[in-house]
Formats: structure tokens, C-alpha cells, sequence
């Protein structure tokens, strides 16, 4: 719950923190905006206003010098005031010599907009007034008459009622972005949820798969990434149930198989000893039952072994020159006489020049032996195997071909699965095609089958020649390594 709960207030609060950081960026331009623009338009005004007054003074004040300046001084207050400002003339000493408010200012002024006006240039102030403290703005500049400054014309309006609208404005807007962050986080709840919802019932589904109920599904009609999750987890528990079934049915196979030469071996065993190995026939009979039994169950071993090496990926090839007409051959000849049995007739068809190909040839006579062995068991009496040896461009192909029971459709695709038995009453364990495909995969080749049923199989193997292995070794600058022999 913890974990759920923090995943909708994370995805809701870096919501607010991304709408939040816009709007202080958003907020804080436009605030930066207003305040110049009113400041800037206060600025504009005076600077306007002093540069006409300067301007008047300069063409129109006649002989007047800074000697008989202060002769003239109510006289340009008069004329240069302006209503909404105080005017003062500053001499250069930062004295006021006369100011619009009939006030005596003491302090002398040093502010950076009498400095820029007394440099020529007119120059704007923003501060507290000394006295007051009282947040204004001045604007300073000079009177020149014959390129001499005499005085600095300086007007200084209250910011007290501008700074008011402003507050109001700020007031506004930090409003309107309180109802933005509001209706954010009422946005945003439900889309959380949206995401955590379907998080939460995936994770309920989760907890009742792993104690077993894989039939559980979940609604995976999301058209996002959410949906693609649980396809992934439904996906899951199919895969889960279809192995579940096909272990099972492995177990049941395995288990029928070994319970038959085991019920033989025992069977004979007490027929031998309760017989008092008197009929030596019927002893030499029961004892040859019993070797074969047991053969038939080192066989199930093995083939159990090779399965789990190879699912373990701990098996190693020791791989050399492997004469495929030869191997085929021995193949064909250990199998002849159970074909015999059924009265099938196995032919072998191979070029008289040599097919060879780098691989482990124990391994490679393992995937010839069980597939015939596969051919034999599924083709009945009187029926045909052919095996046929070709080279197609730079592989070796080997073909068995039977005229037998053939595989459905609906078998095919899953008769290399582990496990998989196409009819789980015949025999076998449903693990050997598995583990022609995992020795052939090692050996960088591939196995197809081709099936119709009723018609026959036939399986077709394609492994690397050896001028090719060779040629493709020298072009991509590797070899195939062969692994250490360990006494095989």
C-alpha cells in the first residue's frame, strides 16, 4: 500500500512541481514586464518634461549665467513645474537651490541621476528619499546655456500609488496561479489513478499467480505501455500453464516409461529365483529380458542427462572432421534390425565423394539415431524411410523421409518443445526432438520438419561443410574453437 500510495503522490506532485516551476517563470516575467512597464512609463514622462524644460531654458533664457542664476530661480520653479511631480535645481554641489514644494531641503543630494545630468546625459533614480523614506523616482537633467551646465533641472515623483496598483496586480495573478495549481491538482488526481489503478489490479493479479492460479487475466486494453504490460503478464501465465500442462504430461511419460522395464526386470527377477535357475532356457530368456530392460532405462537416463546438460548450457562438443557418409551409414546399420522388427524398409541414398563436417560425432550419430528412431516408431509395418545425403551451396543436408502416421498441424509446431507429446499414450518422453535442435543449434546448424498427416514425415537437418566453416572463419577473422577432448 506504501509503495502504491507514493507512486500516485510522485506522479501528482511532480505534476504540480513542472506546472508550478511554469508558472513562478511565467509569473515572474510577467511581473518583471508590468512594474517596467509603469516604471518605464513614469521614466518616460519626466525624462520627457526635463528634456522640453532644459530645452526652453537653453534657447530662450536670453544672457541669464549661473552669476545671476539664483536672480531667476522662483521664476523657472514656476515655469518648469510640473503637477504631479516636485521639482528641484541642483547646483553642482548637490544643493538644492530651489524646489516646487517652497520647502528648504537640507541634505545635499548625491544620487546617481544628478552625477549622470551634471556628466550631460539624463539620468533616472529609483530609491527611498532620506528623509521620508519614501520609495520615489527622479529624473535629473542639465541646464546648459552655451555649452556650460549651470544647473540640474531635477523631478522626483512618489512610487507609493504606483507600487499599490502593482501589489494589486501581483495580488491578482499569484491568485489566478492558486486556481491554476487547484485545478492542476484536481486534473491530476484521477490521471494518477489512472495509472496507479491498473498498476494495482497487475499486481493483484500477480500475487494470485504466484500462489498458483495462472488461469487469472487482466485487462489489457490499455492503448499505452500499460496495456503492453499486462499483454506481457497475460502472456506469462498462458506460458506458465501451457509448461505446467507439458510438464505434466513429461512426468506422467517419463513415468510410464520407466515403470515398464522396471515391472519386466522385477517380474523376471522373482521368475528366475523362485524358479531355482533349474530351466536354464527360461533363465538365459529372463536374464536377456532384463539386460535389455536395463539398457532401455540407461537410455531414459541418458537421455534425461543430455537434456539437462543441454538446458544447463554445461554440455561441450569435441568437435573434429566428421565424414557424414560414414556416420550415416553406422547410423542406418544400428538401426536396421529394429526396422526389421516392423518389416520397414530403410534405405540410405549418399554421394560416393566424402560430405564432411566440423562436429562432435557422438553427438551428430545421437540427433541420425533418434530421428530414425522417431521414423521407425511412427511408420507402420510394411512402410519406407529413406535417408539421403546432399550438399546444397555451402551445408550438408540430411533428409529422413518416412511414409508414416505424419504429424497434424496442430502438433507441428510443437513437437521440438521440450516435453511436447503430439499423442502423450505413445512412448517415449516427449525430449528427444528437443535435443536434436539443442545439439544441432551447437553445432551452428538448424532442423525443420515437414509434415501432412497421414502422408508421412520428413525431417530435414542442415549443418555447416567444412570449406564453409573454414571460409567464414577467415572472413570474419575468427575460428571455431575446439574444445579440449576430455578422454571421449
Amino acid at each position: 500500500m506504501k509503495l502504491r500510495r507514493s507512486l500516485r503522490r510522485q506522479v501528482v506532485m511532480r505534476f504540480l512541481g513542472i506546472v508550478l516551476l511554469t508558472l513562478i517563470l511565467m509569473e515572474g516575467v510577467f511581473f518583471f514586464a508590468v512594474r517596467q512597464f509603469y516604471y518605464n512609463g513614469i521614466a518616460n514622462v519626466l525624462t520627457n518634461h526635463a528634456v522640453v524644460s532644459a530645452n526652453f531654458y537653453a534657447n530662450f533664457a536670453g544672457d541669464l549665467f549661473y552669476n545671476n542664476l539664483s536672480q531667476h530661480l522662483n521664476r523657472m520653479v514656476q515655469y518648469f513645474a510640473y503637477e504631479t511631480a516636485e521639482l528641484e535645481i541642483v547646483d553642482r554641489n548637490g544643493t538644492v537651490l530651489a524646489a516646487s514644494s517652497g520647502f528648504a531641503v537640507q541634505e545635499s543630494i548625491r544620487t546617481s541621476d544628478v552625477k549622470e545630468a551634471w556628466e550631460g546625459r539624463t539620468g533616472v533614480w529609483t530609491g527611498n528619499q532620506a528623509v521620508t523614506n519614501e520609495r520615489v523616482m527622479a529624473v535629473s537633467n542639465p541646464l546648459v546655456y552655451q555649452g556650460q551646465t549651470l544647473a540640474v533641472i531635477r523631478y522626483v515623483t512618489s512610487l507609493t500609488e504606483v507600487d499599490r496598483v502593482l501589489r494589486t496586480i501581483y495580488a491578482v495573478s499569484a491568485g489566478v496561479g492558486g486556481v491554476v495549481l487547484l485545478l492542476v491538482l484536481l486534473v491530476s488526481l484521477p490521471f494518477a489513478n489512472s495509472i496507479v489503478r491498473p498498476i494495482k489490479r497487475m499486481t493483484a493479479a500477480s500475487a494470485e499467480m504466484a500462489k498458483g492460479r495462472f488461469d487469472v487475466r487482466v485487462n489489457e486494453s490499455y492503448d499505452n505501455e500499460i496495456g503492453e504490460l499486462a499483454g506481457t503478464l497475460n502472456y506469462m501465465a498462458r506460458e506458465i500453464v501451457r509448461s505446467e500442462a507439458l510438464k505434466n504430461d513429461f512426468i506422467s511419460s517419463i513415468s510410464h516409461e520407466i515403470r515398464t522395464p522396471l515391472s519386466s526386470i522385477k517380474g523376471w527377477s522373482e521368475t528366475i529365483l523362485t524358479g531355482g535357475m533349474d530351466d536354464k532356457e527360461e533363465t538365459r530368456l529372463g536374464l536377456g529380458i532384463i539386460a535389455k530392460e536395463t539398457d532401455r532405462l540407461i537410455g531414459l537416463v541418458e537421455e534425461l542427462l543430455d537434456f539437462s546438460r543441454l538446458h544447463q548450457k554445461s554440455i561441450t562438443l569435441d568437435l573434429a572432421q566428421v565424414p557424414m557418409n560414414e556416420l550415416l551409414g553406422e547410423a542406418v546399420l544400428q538401426m536396421r534390425s529394429k526396422a526389421e522388427q516392423k518389416r520397414i524398409d530403410l534405405r540410405l541414398n549418399v554421394p560416393s565423394e566424402p560430405v564432411t563436417v566440423i562436429g562432435d560425432t557422438n553427438r551428430l550419430k545421437q540427433v541420425c539415431l533418434n530421428l530414425i528412431d522417431n521414423a521407425i516408431k511412427f511408420t507402420g509395418p510394411d512402410g519406407r524411410i529413406d535417408i539421403s545425403l546432399d550438399r546444397e551451396d555451402r551445408d550438408a543436408i540430411v533428409r529422413i523421409a518416412d511414409n508414416g502416421i505424419g504429424i497434424s498441424r496442430e502438433h507441428l509446431g510443437n513437437v521440438q518443445t521440450k516435453f511436447y507429446q503430439a499423442d502423450p499414450k505413445a512412448e517415449g518422453t516427449g525430449i528427444g526432438l528437443a535435443i536434436c535442435r539443442e545439439i544441432v543449434d551447437l553445432h551452428q546448424g538448424s532442423i525443420r520438419l515437414d509434415s501432412a498427416e497421414g502422408e508421412g514425415t520428413t525431417v530435414t537437418v542442415r549443418l555447416p561443410l567444412e570449406e564453409a566453416e573454414a571460409q567464414g572463419a577467415e572472413a570474419s577473422g575468427t575460428s571455431f574453437d575446439k574444445p579440449e577432448s576430455n578422454g571421449g
